[in-house]
């Protein structure tokens, strides 16, 4: 698990690092996996002083105060606790707070609104919004929600959960800090920042990866290897985008990132973020191949010959010594 310090340094090596803010919001949220969750905080320091306040003002009802801190009663040491990994602090938060504080973090910007409902009902926390079934927005960091239901089953005007979703994966603070590599059913709304830069594409079906035939494309980036990293390796190399001295090796390290970026950058793809997601796959598969081409050296040659064999290759060209 990691400490609070070690998020802080990935936000601001990333922001050192010309990294797209919404893929910092991601992968900070990935780096708060495990995190507890406590109603009403938003990203306080874990501490048993810390647990004694929202113990306090919430009721002894309060889930996972309690229940969950070995030393709520205690000196405050946390000695051993799963919160205080190699003696640093995590932190604590409910659903909303979660996103608030990620966003807050990465952006210096506030999703307005003391819980789902008011964030989701404020007009000015929002660049886009819509409907999960609809499809869903690619590249950029999402907030999605769903809806308190009424004994039919239907949706009230209540929003009941929030969290984040990024290319077809999701992470969210509900009983602590967990992500998702699927995108479950129970999600129904969406929406992008308003503080969000990139453009807002929303595909026909976006939380299903790209496709070949009947071959499903997984979502790839730094850190992934395998067959399909090979394909895109396979795709990028004869696009004439280097590799490196490693090639098509399967293993998608520095090089390989770095050839995606310009291939991106290349082909006008937000964000450029060196992740192979749909847009990319689809762009690598459709953008012709790059011509090889060869150099021969003829000594001797006369004018007339040259201009023959000029004649017979198409598209060569003739430079004299």
């Amino acid at each position: 698990m990691k400490t609070a310090e070690a998020v802080q340094k990935l936000i601001a090596d990333q922001k050192a690092a010309g990294v797209d803010p919404s893929l910092i919001v991601w992968n900070a949220a990935l780096a708060c996996v495990g995190w507890a969750y406590v109603f009403g905080a938003r990203g306080e320091n874990c501490t048993p002083a810390n647990r004694r306040k929202y113990y306090a003002s919430k009721g002894a009802d309060h889930p996972t105060i309690r229940s969950a801190c070995k030393n709520f009663d205690g000196d405050g040491s946390c000695s051993g606790c799963k919160w205080f990994p190699e003696g640093k602090r995590t932190c604590f938060f409910d659903c909303r707070g979660f996103t608030y504080r990620l966003i807050l973090d990465v952006y210096g910007w506030k999703l307005n609104g003391s819980g789902c409902t008011s964030q989701w009902n404020d007009k000015a926390n929002w660049k886009a919004k819509g409907e999960v079934s609809e499809g869903i927005p690619q590249n950029v960091i999402v907030c999605l929600f769903y809806y308190k239901k009424d004994s039919k089953g239907n949706r009230t005007k209540t929003l009941s959960h929030t969290g984040f979703y990024y290319n077809g994966q999701t992470v969210e603070c509900s009983n602590g800090v967990q992500k998702s590599n699927t995108l479950n059913k129970k999600w129904e709304v969406w929406g992008v920042p308003a503080c969000v830069d990139s453009k807002v594409v929303i595909p026909d079906k976006p939380q299903q990866p790209a496709e070949s035939g009947s071959t499903k494309l997984p979502i790839l980036r730094n850190g992934n290897k395998g067959t399909y990293v090979k394909k895109a390796q396979q795709l990028l190399l004869e696009r004439g985008y280097s590799l490196g001295i490693c090639g098509v090796d399967g293993d998608f390290g520095p090089a390989t990132e770095k050839a995606v970026r310009q291939f991106q950058q290349d082909w006008g793809l937000t964000p450029v973020d060196g992740i192979i997601g749909q847009n990319t796959w689809e762009k690598l598969m459709s953008t012709p191949v790059k011509e090889k081409t060869y150099t021969v050296t003829i000594r001797g040659l006369s004018k007339a010959k040259a201009d023959a064999l000029k004649k017979e290759y198409a598209g060569a060209i003739i430079k004299e010594e």
